[in-house]
């Protein structure tokens, strides 16, 4: 049997390391986020590292309770941890689903413009600068656009590929124009 010090003593480390380790886990995630990979797994759409950092901290302070407050022994004072765990690994289960559920779809890329079509705002001289203007998420956008040969202002224009910070744009392909057909079966 564990006597009352060393039951707290192991109470007292869980709730201080259970504890730090989330902080650090939720402030530093994307900076630290490669070092544990290899305890990353999912559980339901959220990863399993802060919800077993939360049981353990929560059984720390679950079994401080019970010693401390309630005056279990510490065999007695570890089931209250563990229930007390249990409430705090689904909590922070429950906290986490949500976060990870309210974040916003990739970010916007220039690469997503590709094969748009873009209005002409100062003319594209050949292989050098210009502007063009177009409607991206809701607002008019314009960004610099270089091209093969050179194009005027007014102009619609097709986005063909992004070079640096600017995009590769091109005129757009003439449609044929279309002779009607003479069909011989045809009576007038």
């Amino acid at each position: 049997m564990l006597d009352s010090g060393a039951a707290d003593l192991i109470f007292l480390v869980s709730a201080i390391v259970g504890g730090a380790l989330l902080l650090i886990t939720v402030l530093l995630d994307d900076i630290l986020g490669g070092l544990l990979d290899f305890l990353d797994f999912d559980l339901g759409g959220t990863s399993l590292m802060p919800i077993l950092l939360s049981f353990v901290a929560m059984f720390g302070i679950g079994g401080l309770l019970g010693t401390q407050v309630l005056g279990l022994s510490g065999a007695q004072a570890s089931f209250v941890g563990v229930a007390f765990g249990a409430a705090g690994g689904a909590l922070a289960w429950l906290l986490f689903r949500f976060l990870y559920s309210s974040e916003t779809a990739s970010p916007f890329s220039q690469e997503d413009l590709i094969g748009r079509e873009a209005y002409v705002l100062v003319s594209i001289p050949r292989t050098a600068w210009g502007t063009i203007s177009l409607e991206v998420e809701g607002t008019t956008q314009q960004y610099r656009a270089t091209a093969s040969e050179e194009i005027a202002r007014g102009v619609m224009v097709r986005i063909t590929g992004v070079a640096g910070n600017g995009l590769i744009v091109e005129l757009p392909a003439a449609e044929p124009e279309r002779t009607p057909s003479i069909d011989p079966t045809e009576t007038h």
